[in-house]
């Protein structure tokens, strides 16, 4: 994995005098790509790489050039390719000759053979800029799922892109500025936001499966990607065979590396799938998996078995490492930890966010960095198979607006009387296109056609924000986090399959147990859904607490130009489990997405207009 940024100039314009801006640009990024980096100037552009070296380690620099006869090509990419094997040997047979093993080669050739349509031939996830110098034009694309981000602005006719919005402030013609759309998404719709909007005044984000050309000033982008409903006529014991062949197919392209590689292990079943399959494959090359699980200090004691968290991790991750024979590492933190490192995950997110549910994670991969260069993790089985408790439970299916956040309503009484914003308005008229954009075949009945559109809302949004999580706490250390689960391939089948495969014998995820039952041991296997760990202990609600009040003591916290005082001090009484966003963030996450957001407003310099 890597980072990328760079500019295209206005017409006729020389970039390099900007130099500096590329340099901030650069340095911006190097936590993504630690291992080499580099700039190359050319008439009408500037294109900046860091790079985090995993395949091929000496010849897959970047940036990348190629050439077609007079016509002159330079890459820049950020991902991994699953099917690059399959890639070069079709390019290999229309006459393309290959200098290394890197998937980035793959990329660049496959652009020279099919150029925009390339993307509709790659597995894997990406994002990735093409200049091309001849026709002073800029490619610009994003995988099919969204796991690489890619955010853009358009200042006076020049485009200028990053991997991260950071990356993008870096330059000095990209002002932070916050106008009442931004205020809405983040009292609305924070940690998530709307798809394609950077929250900042200008700030735009390419969008899962789309594509873009920029040219002399335009931008024209398309898509090429989303999911789409087609009949079904497998039975659930076909569904059973090809969901089993898609997700060992997808887990085992997903462990192709030059470096050292593990996986993330909860004891869940999705984290405990990937595990096992990893294990079988890397035993036959000789290799044996390392796991790495984290833990709370303090859990063993304060650990209370809810709705949500039904059961606790460790009993499972002994049990998964033994079944599998893997060396297993825990990482434990405490609160102060957790605490201290809340600041530091809004600087990797760039944006508010899920408080310590990102700030855990970002320690986790650090210490998980020492060990190795390649994860991989189970997000997004559950967006896909149907495991959340939103997508089984009929009266929340019901209920109109976002399952993960039905709190419009307290979210406005937080918001300072100055800014005149309709929050349920706006939270809405966002519900609304994105149920009017999923795909339904006609004749489907109510039930049907209603899971379509929480499988669709899921992805466009709630699956997004932890996506975002996990690129940005990891890429923070320069650690790659592969998610097998987003392979497009098992989103296309599965969206179009009858809910009763999916919940097979009323279980969550049943269709997915009977595809890997046999993986598991029968106490893993038949483990009820419980999500990533958080920590119970309750002087983590007192740090938070205390932070609080320190922000409020501050005369100048820039938060209070958006939030209302009274609303923060009632927040420190607060001992309601009642979610702000999902399930994990209840009163102490929602005081820690205020404490970010009032540290981003500060260490961001954002201008509120």
């Amino acid at each position: 994995m890597c980072g990328i940024a760079g500019q295209v100039a206005r017409e006729n314009e020389n970039l390099e005098y900007r130099a500096a801006d590329f340099e901030a640009m650069r340095s911006a990024l190097l936590r993504r790509g630690p291992d080499q980096s580099g700039i190359v100037y050319s008439p009408g552009a500037a294109l900046v790489h860091t790079r985090l070296a995993v395949i091929d380690i000496e010849n897959g620099r970047q940036p990348m050039e190629f050439t077609r006869g007079r016509e002159k090509y330079i890459l820049i990419y950020n991902g991994e390719l699953y099917n690059t094997d399959e890639l070069r040997g079709e390019l290999k047979s229309r006459g393309h000759k290959f200098r290394s093993r890197s998937d980035t080669e793959a990329l660049g050739r496959a652009y020279l053979e099919w150029g925009a349509d390339c993307v509709s031939r790659f597995n894997g996830i990406f994002a990735f800029a093409v200049w091309e110098r001849h026709s002073q034009t800029l490619f610009l694309a994003r995988d099919r799922i969204g796991v690489k981000p890619l955010f853009y602005t358009i200042r006076a006719g020049s485009l200028i892109f990053a991997s991260e919005i950071a990356a993008l402030l870096a330059h000095s013609g990209i002002p932070a500025r916050l106008d009442k759309n931004g205020v809405a998404e983040l009292i609305f719709l924070g940690p998530g936001r709307t798809p394609g909007c950077g929250v900042l005044s200008g700030i735009e984000e390419l969008e899962p499966g789309e594509c873009a050309f920029f040219h002399r000033g335009v931008m024209r982008k398309r898509k090429y990607w989303s999911l789409v409903d087609r009949e079904n006529t497998d039975s659930f014991e076909t569904a059973v065979e090809t969901t089993r062949a898609l997700v060992t197919d997808a887990i085992e392209r997903q462990l192709v590396s030059d470096v050292p590689i593990c996986t993330f292990l909860s004891g869940g079943l999705d984290s405990s799938i990937i595990s096992a399959i990893a294990a079988r494959r890397l035993s036959e090359r000789g290799e044996a998996l390392r796991t790495f699980s984290v833990g709370y200090r303090g859990n063993d004691k304060y650990f209370q078995s809810g709705k949500f968290q039904p059961s606790s991790d460790d009993e499972y991750i002994g049990l998964m490492n033994e079944h599998i024979g893997a060396a297993g590492y825990k990482v434990e933190l405490d609160s102060a930890e957790l605490a201290d490192a809340l600041y530091e995950a809004t600087l990797a997110r760039g944006l508010p966010g899920m408080a310590d549910v990102d700030s855990s994670l970002l320690l986790f991969c650090r210490e998980i960095k020492k060990h190795a260069t390649v994860g991989l993790s189970g997000e997004s089985a559950d967006e896909i198979f149907g495991g959340y408790p939103w997508y089984r439970d009929p009266e929340v299916r019901a209920v109109n607006g976002f399952p993960w956040a039905q709190s419009a309503a307290r979210r406005q009484e937080m918001l300072a009387p100055e800014w005149e914003i309709d929050g349920a308005g706006y939270v809405a008229a966002r519900y609304g296109a994105t149920l009017s954009e999923s795909s339904a075949l006609a004749g489907l009945s109510g039930q049907e056609r209603r899971l379509r559109e929480m499988v669709n809302l899921n992805f466009r949004w709630f699956m997004q924000t932890l996506l975002d999580r996990k690129d940005r706490m990891s890429m923070y250390s320069g650690l790659e986090v592969r998610v097998p689960f987003c392979d497009y391939r098992i989103a296309e089948y599965l969206y179009s399959l009858p809910w009763e495969y999916k919940d097979h014998n009323g279980v969550e995820k049943g269709l997915l147990r009977a595809a890997m039952a046999d993986y598991l041991p029968r106490r893993v296997l038949e483990r009820k859904k419980s999500p990533y760990p958080k920590t119970h202990n309750p002087e983590y609600m007192a740090l938070m607490i205390q932070m609080l009040r320190e922000v409020l003591n501050s005369r100048n916290a820039p938060v209070l130009r958006i939030v209302r005082r009274e609303a923060l001090e009632a927040l420190t009484c607060d001992t309601s489990a009642v979610p702000w966003y999902g399930q994990l963030m209840t009163a102490p996450q929602t005081i820690g997405y205020f404490l970010q957001l009032n540290y981003w407003l500060e260490s961001f310099k954002v201008e509120i207009v």
